[in-house]
């Protein structure tokens, strides 16, 4: 097993430990270097998966989409990039992180070729599935990164930076592609992500250059069928089904506001134009870059980390099913700024889950646990699509009837954090 975020550092025959495997990238470029080159795929994820609360406007009148339709574009990207975890995390185990990345990558820029180029709303739903699965790896081998060549006590901190530093990617699909929209098309908005990312493929090719960790003397190569089965055996763990339906909910319930309905919502709900709503993207982006570093720094351990996340979670779907309810622009800008702060909590997950399983399925549990988010994320979209069209059917203001249904599923997954059966890491922190 390669994916030791725990013991990497304990065990000198371990997957991370060796000087040959696991410094050799340092002294190239540094942990830090390689690092971030590895979070430009992160934050061309970021890009891509925000793209349609600033296109939503112009996809609708160009492919008449109704709200569902839209919903179901939005969440084509994240049903592949979640549906995907298992395989990339068990390609990181077998094959390493670079080659896992640069195996995939390459579809995010046919993804985004293909949309660009998309004459029909099947063919758009199409390039954002490509999109998803080369982006499937971009975060995950992050994590895996930063839990093999940074010292444990420091994972909380450093994936919040880089969770801050990977949204950089919200800021494009902010003003920037509003202007471009106006300026040009959608589709060439898609165009200049796609450039991006080759340039992103062709620098982690040239210059991230992470060797396959050593197995241990002797030990037989893993197969592929026993890395489905080790990642099968998670499932049985009573503590992961609390992990996997909050999960579901936190991460999806800030891109269902950033990423989908943000837009929508000032242009329907108050007449603001394409820029201005783009220009509220890019402020709650920058506003939400704040969050995770802060939270990180502030992890508390594990047993008051869990009330964090339960008590945070609360406040957020107040936040929520007040701009359900409140319709004035200044109010619903503010709800959406405190919403977007406070989500940074959301990077108290990873260590929550990391210290949930033993150092052995470290990787796996996080794959699990991205896959979770990733999935809850696409159901999120397109489940909220599904309401607000039923809503105007009704004669119901959607956005009341949407976001009050995301605020009710966080409140439902933060309890089924709180009541199901706990990790050891947390009951032994009791006693």
């Amino acid at each position: 097993m390669s994916f030791r975020a725990d013991s990497t550092r304990a065990d000198p025959a371990g997957a991370a430990s060796s000087p040959t495997s696991d410094h050799r990238t340092a002294r190239a470029l540094g942990p830090w270097a390689s690092l971030l080159l590895l979070t430009t795929g992160f934050a061309l994820s970021q890009a891509f998966r925000t793209v349609a609360a600033i296109m939503a406007a112009p996809l609708q009148g160009e492919f008449h989409l109704s709200p569902q339709q839209l919903g179901l574009f939005a969440g084509a990207f994240h049903f592949a990039f979640g549906a995907l975890q298992l395989f990339m995390g068990i390609g990181i185990d077998l094959h390493g992180l670079r080659r896992t990345v640069l195996f995939a990558s390459p579809l995010m820029v046919l993804g985004a070729a293909v949309s660009a180029l998309a004459t029909s709303f099947p063919l758009l739903v199409a390039g954002q599935v490509l999109i998803g699965v080369g982006c499937a790896p971009a975060f995950l081998v992050c994590t895996v990164y930063i839990a093999r060549h940074f010292p444990a006590e420091r994972f909380a901190a450093v994936s919040g930076t880089i969770l801050a530093v990977g949204s950089v990617g919200m800021l494009v699909t902010g003003t920037p592609l509003a202007w471009l929209i106006e300026a040009s098309s959608w589709r060439m908005g898609f165009w200049v992500l796609g450039l991006a990312a080759v340039l992103s493929w062709v620098a982690i090719a040239l210059w991230v250059h992470e060797p396959m960790p050593a197995a241990a003397p002797g030990a037989p190569r893993e197969s592929l069928g026993q890395a489905v089965r080790t990642f099968g055996q998670l499932f049985r763990l009573p503590h992961t089904l609390g992990i996997v339906l909050f999960s579901l909910v936190t991460y999806a319930s800030f891109v269902a506001l950033r990423g989908l309905w943000l837009g929508p919502l000032m242009m329907q709900r108050h007449g603001w134009s394409l820029v201005a709503a783009g220009n509220l993207a890019i402020v709650l982006s920058v506003v939400s870059l704040i969050g995770p570093p802060l939270f990180g720094r502030l992890d508390p351990g594990p047993r008051p980390r869990r009330r964090w996340l339960f008590w945070l979670s609360i406040v957020g779907a107040v936040l929520l099913a007040a701009l359900a309810l409140v319709t004035r622009p200044a109010v619903d800008v503010a709800l959406v700024l405190a919403f977007g702060l406070l989500s940074g909590y959301m990077v108290l997950q990873y260590p929550d889950v990391k210290n949930a399983y033993a150092p052995a399925v470290t990787g796996r549990a996080m794959a699990l646990f991205t896959m979770a988010m990733f999935m809850g994320v696409a159901l999120m979209q397109w489940l909220t699509g599904a309401i607000a069209s039923a809503a105007q059917a009704h004669g119901v203001e959607p956005f009341s009837a949407v976001f009050g249904s995301i605020a009710a599923m966080l409140v439902a997954g933060a309890l089924a954090l709180r009541l199901l059966p706990q990790p050891a890491s947390v009951t032994n922190d009791a006693r």
